[in-house]
């Protein structure tokens, strides 16, 4: 599975010719931000050495016992303090050594994905803090790169590039492409590259005691810390510190998010059984509650070809009742989600000895009311949600910040909250969902034995 990078690149430079004739201002600023974990690896003469993989392809099957058989499993947390996964860069990267590719051998540099596109923009290749962090290559005690981890593991040091901070101008726009374009002088701007690090930039928050939740394919939870924490209960917990915005980190869990659902939607697609996301909550919400529960980290879930079928296959092996129709499959997805999203509020509470009394929704998931009710209830805590665009709102913030047109990321955030309508969401019946959720937690044991 490979992504067409250079069918995206055309798209990204269509956008700006349209942008060129429909205002009459010349634009500030571009940049990027994209999903973490996969990479591009550029040759001599700036070439690009074929498509970049996919995180979701099976070559990374396997590939995590293969480090530990290298490195050992704590060691590589406690000098990275990134979650395992298996889609990590880390692995991906390993694979090649394993498979012996001569592309790494080709390699002069390697470039995270939106990365790739500042380079295809601008000419500099540079890796940015927020999507270099992701890798699980990144030592955040030492602010770069792991030495250490690359040789142990077998790959070469001299392929990963400079990292720079969010909100680096990187240059001026490539004459060829100003012209191709029809724009004028244009400042190349690195923001928070990583999605959720430009999402969580445009949290409108204003109190202290918050977390925020990026929703979308992916969820994000986590808090907003000055500095990481690594030891061992975050590494029993599979919780990750990866780089934030103005010198913080993101201390939070990856957890599969709306993924689920997504498939499910295509599945049915195929069979005839068409339904808009609004039409499967609708149903989903009649449905009746709290019937099964999955874990939706579970790995059989990360790319299956038949995802409603491995839902029931997952509560038949856990030994509860399996869902069969659209409605209940869709509801107990949500109401799994929200309460995945409880235990891992409940575990980063535990380790930063802090207190959460509001949590912040931000991305695609804002728009699944249901699903944000749910994540209340489940919480126990008053919900906000919005922005929906947050990721394009924080990329636009660290670029204004960038060029002095804001002073600082709290300027940015109260324009945030001026600019966007917010919804709150108040918890109701949290004693069933606390009951639920000791059932969910039961169900989450026998999957482990």
């Amino acid at each position: 599975m490979h992504w067409d990078v250079l069918r995206l690149f055309q798209e990204l430079k269509k956008g700006l010719s349209l942008a060129a004739r429909q205002t009459n201002r010349q634009l500030a600023g571009i940049g990027s931000e994209s999903w973490g974990v996969d990479f591009a690896l550029i040759g001599k003469d700036n070439t690009l050495l074929g498509y970049p993989c996919h995180y979701r392809d099976k070559r990374t099957e396997g590939m995590m016992e293969e480090a530990f058989r290298r490195v050992s499993k704590e060691e590589i947390f406690r000098r990275t303090g990134i979650q395992f996964m298996r889609i990590n860069t880390l692995y991906q990267l390993l694979s090649l050594v394993i498979s012996r590719s001569p592309l790494l051998e080709m390699a002069e540099s390697l470039l995270p994905i939106a990365d790739l596109f500042h380079f295809f923009f601008s000419g500099e290749k540079r890796s940015e803090f927020t999507l270099a962090t992701t890798s699980q290559l990144y030592d955040p005690r030492e602010g770069n790169w792991s030495r250490v981890l690359l040789d142990k593991l077998g790959i070469p040091l001299r392929i990963m590039p400079e990292v720079i901070s969010p909100g680096t101008v990187l240059g001026d726009l490539l004459p060829e492409i100003a012209e191709e374009v029809g724009l004028k002088k244009l400042k190349v701007i690195a923001p928070a590259c990583h999605d959720t690090a430009s999402a969580v930039a445009a949290v409108p928050v204003q109190e202290k005691n918050w977390a925020y939740l990026s929703s979308g394919t992916w969820s994000f939870l986590g808090l907003e810390l000055p500095s990481p924490i690594i030891n061992d209960k975050v590494l029993e917990y599979n919780l990750s510190n990866e780089g934030g915005v103005g010198n913080t980190f993101r201390f939070l869990k990856n957890i599969m998010g709306l993924w689920l659902l997504q498939q499910c939607r295509r599945t049915w697609e195929e069979k005839g059984k068409s339904l808009s996301y609004t039409e499967l909550t609708e149903i989903a919400q009649r449905s009746k509650p709290f019937q099964a529960f999955i874990d939706p980290d579970e790995e059989v879930f990360l790319n299956p070809p038949d995802m409603p079928g491995e839902i029931r296959e997952f509560c038949r092996k856990t030994g509860q009742s399996a869902p069969q129709d659209q409605a209940s499959i869709i509801r107990t997805i949500l109401e799994s989600l929200a309460l995945k999203y409880n235990m891992v509020l409940r575990q980063l509470e535990e380790i930063s000895w802090r207190k959460v009394d509001r949590l912040h929704i931000i991305g695609g998931g804002v728009q699944n009311c249901l699903l944000c009710q749910f994540t209340a209830n489940a919480a126990a805590i008053p919900v906000v949600a919005g922005p929906v665009e947050a990721t394009a709102t924080g990329n636009i913030l660290l670029q204004a910040l960038a060029l002095g047109d804001i002073s600082s990321l709290e300027e940015g955030r109260k324009i945030v909250r001026a600019s966007f309508p917010l919804v709150t969401y108040e918890p109701e019946d949290t004693n069933l969902w606390e009951e639920a959720y000791q059932r969910f937690l039961k169900v989450l044991d026998r999957k482990s034995q």
